[in-house]
């Protein structure tokens, strides 16, 4: 699930192929220490399951893993993440960074993160819930005028992507007005403009249906409750608490070095373009954030466990329900549960993310790439999330099936 912007499905680049190990032996051993004393989503320590150490042969077959998906799917550069306690780290980074330059990918290099952003704002909102500022059964109407249904939809129906409102990116007026002026800025009401000039697809908690709408909302209800731009708001209350050095969401087009280039085709020509400067606020509450791959790796677990939040709410966040017709795939409050792993993946035109958490084994894995194409209608993050945990947990596989197009998923 992530902020598209058209109306394909999901996402991937053509590129050299270019393996670049990082760092000295990139697999090593990782001393966990005292046991690891975070709740499961349960909110009680989760028995361990089977999780192989890391070792130099399972560490070749995870690069044979990734450079398959690579060459198929003409993925210009990635960057992986995998740990567990006690089972050591494999982290690595291929191909190139920059086509233009051939630079490789490296794993220190910032990333747009689209819709991961969604796991940042809906933490703010339950933030806020903990502190009894807002409730989730509040309706919309009550912070933002205007609503369809806003009477009636509630911020919980909002966060579990439940509210039947119509997905503003997957308004033709609005990809031509962002594809014909990739670098404009876009308000948070433009966005919901687009979304209500269509009627309400179903009623307030009857279907799941992924819907940047509802981030754009429940960014609006966190700025009228704090009384403060969300981009200070998220950065302050969620980025600084959880100890990430890297992240931020941007209040323009910043995009602070190092970072990759990204290289997507939804363009207004169709053709590949380089989307690196591209200005993410069409995204804003549902994509717009950067980070790395350090910061994700650490995200992923306050996430999964809710190191930020109270544990009756974190239990409220991952109530999942089915999200739609993907098989063991559920959604909870701005969190995706797809067969075990706990997180959320992102997409926006030129990068694509994926950051989940194990609780079984508390296993953490990241991939960051920057491309968002397409390959036979699966998004490639979801191609190299299935291809690893394929490896390191068959029984519990990261997969996204291919979904079909057109259609926003």
């Amino acid at each position: 699930m992530t902020s598209r912007v058209s109306r394909t499905a999901v996402a991937v680049v053509a590129a050299a192929l270019m393996a670049v190990p990082v760092g000295a032996g990139a697999v090593y051993a990782w001393d966990a220490g005292a046991p690891d004393p975070s709740p499961g989503v349960s909110g009680t320590a989760p028995e361990s399951e089977p999780f192989p150490e890391l070792t130099p042969a399972v560490a070749a077959q995870l690069d044979g893993a990734v450079r398959k998906v690579m060459d198929r799917a003409e993925v210009p550069g990635v960057m992986v993440a995998l740990s567990a306690p006690g089972k050591g780290e494999y982290v690595r980074a291929f191909g190139v960074a920059d086509k233009a330059t051939g630079a490789p990918m490296r794993t220190g290099l910032n990333m747009r993160i689209g819709s991961e952003t969604k796991t940042f704002t809906v933490t703010a909102v339950l933030q806020l819930v903990d502190g009894g500022r807002v409730g989730l059964d509040d309706p919309i109407g009550k912070y933002v005028d205007g609503v369809p249904n806003g009477d009636r939809i509630t911020l919980r129906e909002l966060a579990g992507m439940r509210s039947g409102l119509f997905n503003y990116s997957e308004d033709e007026g609005f990809f031509k007005a962002l594809t014909s002026d990739p670098r404009r800025p876009f308000t948070p009401r433009e966005l919901l403009d687009y979304s209500f000039r269509h009627p309400v697809q179903f009623a307030p908690g009857a279907e799941f249906e992924y819907c940047n709408t509802n981030l754009v909302l429940l960014g609006l209800v966190v700025e009228k409750v704090t009384g403060k731009p969300l981009a200070s708001s998220i950065n302050d209350r969620v980025v600084g608490p959880a100890g990430l050095r890297h992240t931020l969401f941007p209040t323009g087009a910043e995009f602070p070095a190092p970072h990759a280039h990204g290289y997507t085709n939804q363009t207004a020509s169709g053709k590949t373009e380089d989307a690196t400067d591209w200005n993410p606020s069409w995204g804003w509450a549902a994509g717009a954030m950067i980070s790395d791959l350090a910061d994700l790796r650490s995200w992923a677990k306050t996430l999964a466990t809710g190191t930020l939040l109270t544990p009756a709410t974190q239990a409220e966040r991952l109530k999942v329900s089915p999200a739609g017709n993907l098989p063991d795939t559920g959604y909870g409050l701005g969190i995706f549960d797809v067969d075990g792993w706990i997180g959320h993946n992102g997409s926006l035109p030129g990068y694509e993310s994926l950051t989940v958490y194990l609780p079984q084994s508390r296993a953490t894995l990241v991939v960051l790439l920057n491309t968002d194409i397409s390959f036979e209608g699966s998004e490639p993050s979801s191609l190299f999330g299935e291809a690893i945990t394929r490896i390191v947990t068959p029984d519990h596989l990261f997969r996204l099936p291919a979904q079909p197009v057109p259609g926003q998923h």
